[in-house]
């Protein structure tokens, strides 16, 4: 539980100082519209899920003229209320879903240009490359770090955070619909109402457990990887910087056999994370499998003891799903959730290198106490001057 804690702040440390920077305005305007786009696609899926019902209750009963204004125009009827047709939902909706992504790459871009210029200051200012280098040799390959790191940092916590945001208006919103049209259930003896919500809910944490004792290896794997896949590449620039000694003394066969060395460290490290995600991906591929039909299933017996009509199964299996989606969350990005892991550890593991080798240099010393203070106190005397991110 502990690693958990010291997890959650080291990710905080290093997300709120850009929402803390000179940037927040701007960074939380785009950040506010981002998601009020994504509960907007939120809110038409609800919408689509009451649309499906009246459309298959027009099929079940043979109604044309409904089902022509369900595709094209509006439809009103006394269960659903007034409807909009298929097409003018599906264009809102491919609107808003082109413009929530291409805003969020927006956001990603600014957010990943400053943290690189931070970062960028903290490796260069009073000489920490070159005591790094000197001093502490646990923190391999910062220039990944800041190039590679980075990256992936800005692009899973966006993803991330959206992706759990959604999920938790999902299941709110989803919850309501799923409750009010399963009903109640009888077992042994004990009227359970909203049943479907509680066996969506079994389903997920369920699941969720599963995932990660299969998958738990997998975050210690995924950090290996970055680690080595860097070793590699770092070899192959100094061979290329070297070039002109290597050939001078006849090294070849001495630098093909380090960087065969190094590669075969990835390689290994690789056939290990196969391993680990072959045996998480049979968990999750035959969790969603399941997940597809078992709604269908478990509310079957209403439908044909007459209930239930077609469109409220088809509703059914539509807001079961979408409330064990946002229950799964866990399970569908635990894949994710370990590379950000490791991710974070590795750039929190920079910050705090480049912190002290600061300190016990000569000249203007930056105090970082803490991840969260010296990303703060290196952006504070550094803008982005990268052009291409204005």
């Amino acid at each position: 539980m502990r690693w958990i804690i010291t997890f959650i702040a080291e990710a905080w440390a290093l997300t709120a100082s850009y929402w803390r920077s000179e940037e927040r305005w701007r960074a939380r305007l785009l950040l506010a519209v981002v998601i009020a786009l994504n509960l907007s696609l939120v809110g038409m899926t609800v919408l689509l899920t009451y649309w499906q019902r009246a459309f298959y209750n027009t099929l079940e009963s043979k109604d044309w003229d409904g089902f022509i204004a369900l595709l094209f125009t509006w439809h009103h009827s006394e269960a659903e209320g007034l409807l909009p047709g298929f097409v003018l939902v599906t264009a809102l909706y491919i609107v808003i879903a082109v413009y929530q992504l291409y805003l969020r790459q927006a956001l990603q871009i600014r957010w990943r240009c400053w943290l690189t210029d931070v970062y960028l200051a903290q490796w260069l200012s009073d000489r920490a490359y070159y005591r790094m280098a000197l001093t502490d040799p646990y923190t391999d390959n910062p220039d990944q770090r800041i190039a590679d790191d980075a990256r992936l940092f800005v692009e899973d916590t966006l993803s991330l955070g959206i992706g759990l945001l959604n999920s938790i208006v999902t299941l709110g919103s989803f919850i309501l619909v799923l409750w009010s049209l399963s009903g109640p259930v009888t077992i042994l003896g004990i009227e359970i109402p909203g049943y479907m919500v509680w066996v969506a809910l079994i389903y997920a944490l369920l699941g969720t457990w599963l995932a990660h004792l299969i998958g738990r290896p997998l975050i210690a794997l995924n950090f290996s990887q970055q680690r080595l896949e860097a070793d590699f590449r770092y070899a192959l620039v100094r061979l290329r910087e070297n070039t002109e000694g290597i050939v001078l003394y006849g090294g070849e066969a001495d630098e093909k056999r380090g960087l065969t060395q190094r590669f075969s460290k990835v390689m290994v490290n690789w056939w290990d994370i196969m391993r680990a995600t072959k045996r998480l991906t049979f968990f999750t591929a035959g969790y969603g499998q399941v997940a597809s039909i078992f709604p269908i299933v478990v509310a079957a017996p209403a439908y044909f003891a007459g209930r239930l009509p077609l469109g409220g199964l088809i509703q059914t299996s539509s807001a079961f799903g979408q409330v064990q989606g946002a229950l799964s969350w866990f399970v569908d990005n635990y894949g994710k959730l370990t590379e950000w892991h490791a991710t974070v550890e590795r750039l929190s593991g920079f910050t705090q290198a480049a912190a002290k080798a600061r300190a016990t240099g000569e000249g203007p010393k930056v105090g970082m106490g803490t991840t969260e203070k010296g990303l703060r106190s290196v952006m504070s005397r550094s803008r982005c001057r990268m052009g291409a991110c204005w």
